[in-house]
C-alpha cells in the first residue's frame, strides 16, 4: 500500500477544542503537519475557500438535523476529501452523509489512534469516486462527440454526394489543417448546415 502524502494541509472544523486537539494529536502522529484548525463554524465555506485544503476533517459532537444539512451542504460544494466525526447518527442522516458526498462518517469513533486510518479512507474513497466520475464524463463526452460527428458525415454524404468514408475522410482532414477535433469540426458543421438550410413553411 502506497504511504499517505504527509505534505497535504488539512483543515480540521471543530467547536470543541479538546475535541480538535485528539484530531491533531492523531494527525501529528501520523506525520502530518499542515494543520489549521477553525473552531467557528460561521462563514466555514469562505475560511475553506481562502485556505483551500487538501483534506477536510469536520467533528461534530452532538449536531442537530440544521447544523448537519449544513455541513452536507458544504461537502457538496467544496469538491474535497472530507472525514466526519459525530457522536450520534441516524440511518437517514448517514444516507444523506453519503448522498453529499461525505468519504468517510465516523459514528462514535473520535480516537487518536483512528484518525490516521479514518482520513486514509476518506482520500482512497474520494480519488476512487473521483475516477469514476471523471470516466463516466469522458465516456457521455465520447458518446456526444460520435453523435455529432455521425450528423455532419450524414450532411456531407446528402450535400456533396460523398461515400460514409469519404464524408469521414473529410472531417478528419479539416480537423488536422485546422487543428481541431473532429467534434468541433461537426459541430461547426451542422450549425452552418442549420443556418443555410431553407426556412420551413409555417
Amino acid at each position: 500500500m502506497p504511504e499517505p502524502d504527509t505534505s497535504l494541509s488539512i483543515l480540521i472544523i471543530d467547536e470543541n477544542r479538546l475535541r480538535a486537539a485528539v484530531i491533531q494529536d492523531g494527525l501529528r502522529d501520523a506525520g502530518y503537519n499542515r494543520l489549521t484548525v477553525v473552531h467557528d463554524v460561521v462563514g466555514i465555506a469562505r475560511r475553506i475557500s481562502d485556505i483551500s485544503p487538501d483534506v477536510i476533517v469536520i467533528d461534530l459532537e452532538n449536531p442537530n438535523r440544521d447544523v448537519l444539512e449544513s455541513m452536507f451542504q458544504l461537502s457538496r460544494a467544496v469538491k474535497r476529501p472530507i472525514a466526519m466525526f459525530v457522536d450520534r447518527s441516524d440511518q437517514a442522516a448517514i444516507e444523506a452523509a453519503v448522498d453529499a458526498g461525505v468519504s468517510a462518517y465516523v459514528v462514535d469513533g473520535l480516537k487518536r489512534e483512528r484518525v490516521k486510518p479514518i482520513l486514509d479512507m476518506a482520500i482512497s474513497r474520494f480519488n476512487a469516486f473521483a475516477r469514476m466520475s471523471r470516466e463516466l464524463e469522458e465516456a457521455r463526452s465520447q458518446l456526444e462527440s460520435r453523435k455529432l460527428v455521425d450528423r455532419a458525415k450524414g450532411i456531407l454524404m446528402k450535400t456533396r454526394g460523398l461515400s460514409e468514408a469519404d464524408a469521414y475522410s473529410l472531417l478528419r482532414k479539416t480537423a488536422m489543417n485546422q487543428n481541431r477535433k473532429i467534434s468541433e469540426i461537426a459541430e461547426s458543421l451542422i450549425t452552418a448546415a442549420g443556418l443555410l438550410a431553407p426556412p420551413e413553411d409555417t
